[in-house]
């Protein structure tokens, strides 16, 4: 994989995580976040191209679950509670 599809995979999920969201899940979403900025970070160093080959397989399945996790908070959204209001104004 070259960098500019890494790069498109490290966007990917940012943008993904960015779409949780709902009040419960927020500290959820600021942590999906951190802990994808962290894990692309770490990985950068890595060199043998197995270790690489994983860490992307492993990005890959993470995207998948957060999509996942957003549909979920789709389906069971609910109405917004009264201190979301006050934090967008």
């Amino acid at each position: 994989m070259s960098k500019p599809e890494v790069l498109k995979l490290f966007k990917s999920m940012i943008r993904e995580s960015k779409k949780i969201s709902s009040y419960n899940f927020s500290s959820f979403r600021e942590y999906a976040i951190r802990r994808i900025r962290d894990g692309f970070k770490e990985n950068k160093i890595l060199s043998n191209p197995k270790e690489v080959q994983i860490a992307i397989q492993k990005a890959q399945s993470d995207l998948e679950i957060i999509k996942r996790q957003v549909i979920v908070g789709q389906l069971y959204s609910a109405e917004k509670l009264v201190i979301e209001h006050h934090l967008k104004n």
